[in-house]
């Protein structure tokens, strides 16, 4: 996960300097200076290419692999949206590079590979957060209850949220062809839920984080601590989807670009493992009180 994820970030700013030409496209200048940068964007549009193929197809490889498995199983999962999120940027972009004309999205293919990543590395170091023993026994159970709520609610999110995408590409195909793809892709990259896939994972790493640094919990400040990750969990939940129905119709009008789009998925994930980290925080002084008062009277 670490080669994926700094290859990613790596390709993601590379690509990012070779979409810089294309955003003077708009300056006013003269017929020979329009001409000079048509040509280089032409060139850097094809060195952003280049460097765009191994991020779909070996950073991304993941995706790939739980898209058909979920596919196969005929279940929407996390990684549906996002592997159409990818195919819908990548496409058009290498369709309009080979003609030489259009506009490309490397730039939000890179970004956006590059940010979930990162969001799923936070996810995997909260997973290998998880204790054992008895008082990690009990979290866990809580967890599988926490986990499957998230689960049901994430499945009709990314279902509504997909069939938005795909209206809303067919209505500015109607009226704006030209914004049509960059519409649909920034609301099939707002509609990854990495946010609300980390919101119980990370919350609950805080809890056992919580219990390996005070181990002799008693049965009332284990309950506490149940409540309080119980809570976390719904704020990470419902917060992450309040800014994704922020997010949305602001992408449905065009106002949000796809890379734009990434940078409000990465923003919400880390927004998640910092009130995680939060809770974690919070406890572990609560947690200390006692025995600190403990070691004053002795």
């Amino acid at each position: 996960m670490l080669a994926r994820l700094g290859l990613a970030w790596l390709a993601m700013m590379q690509v990012m300097m070779f979409a810089f030409p294309g955003y003077l496209r708009s300056s006013p200048m003269s017929a020979d200076e329009v001409s000079l940068l048509d040509e280089a964007i032409f060139l850097m549009n094809w060195c952003s290419l280049v460097l765009t193929v191994p991020v779909v197809l070996y950073c991304a490889w993941p995706v790939w692999q739980g898209a058909l498995s979920r596919l196969r199983l005929v279940h929407v999962g996390m990684d549906v949206p996002v592997a159409l999120g990818i195919v819908a940027a990548f496409v058009p972009s290498a369709v309009a590079t080979w003609t030489g004309q259009g506009e490309v999205y490397f730039d939000s293919v890179t970004m956006f590979v590059a940010f979930l990543l990162t969001a799923r590395y936070l996810e995997l170091c909260a997973r290998q957060a998880i204790g054992v023993g008895g008082l990690h026994r009990i979290i866990e159970q809580y967890r599988l209850v926490l986990s499957a709520r998230a689960d049901r609610i994430a499945v009709w999110f990314t279902l509504g949220q997909l069939m938005l995408a795909f209206a809303a590409g067919a209505a500015w195909s109607a009226i704006e062809p030209s914004h049509a793809v960059g519409v649909m892709v920034a609301l099939l990259v707002i509609s990854c839920p990495c946010a609300m896939a980390m919101a119980v994972p990370t919350a609950v790493a805080a809890a056992h984080a919580s219990v390996i640094e005070q181990p002799g919990l008693s049965q009332e400040q284990l309950q506490r601590l149940v409540q309080a990750t119980g809570k976390i969990s719904q704020q990470n939940l419902y917060g992450s989807m309040a800014w994704h129905f922020l997010m949305t119709p602001l992408a449905a009008l065009g106002w949000v670009q796809p890379w734009l789009a990434a940078i409000t998925m990465l923003l919400s994930s880390l927004a998640v493992a910092a009130n995680s980290w939060r809770l974690y925080r919070s406890q572990s002084r609560a947690l200390a009180m006692p025995w600190r008062a403990a070691a004053e009277s002795a």
